[in-house]
């Protein structure tokens, strides 16, 4: 059965080269384009991985992982951050929200894979 891994960022084009990755590695892939797009997405069913940027408009990502981090279907949905944002008070605020790792960008298609394939549930 194959896993189901949320994208949420605001770059179109970003959002088809992880999409393009993990649906290569066999993950279904659902897209939204910021914090509040995805909590709409998420109606319950299951997801297993979150990657969500940090800078978007509308609902940050670290406003987006405090939010779904409340939503018992998604309390152990592990996230990882995936951003420019590289600064340990950043990184600190995303792990307080619940954000499992932090991929820097502009990362390799590998690198954020590997991180996946670790934190998938």
């Amino acid at each position: 059965m194959s896993k189901t891994i949320l994208i949420v960022d605001d770059s179109a084009s970003l959002r088809q080269v992880v999409s393009m990755a993990l649906k290569g590695a066999g993950y279904d892939v659902i897209e939204a384009c910021d914090g509040k797009d995805a909590l709409g997405k998420l109606s319950g069913q299951k997801v297993h991985l979150m990657i969500s940027d940090v800078n978007m408009p509308n609902m940050d990502g670290i406003s987006f992982v405090r939010e779904v981090k409340k939503h018992p279907a998604y309390r152990f949905t592990p996230v990882i951050m995936l951003t420019t944002e590289a600064a340990e008070e950043k990184k600190r605020m995303g792990q307080d929200a619940g954000a499992k790792a932090w991929v820097v960008k502009p990362f390799q298609p590998q690198q954020m894979l590997a991180a996946v394939s670790k934190l998938v549930m």
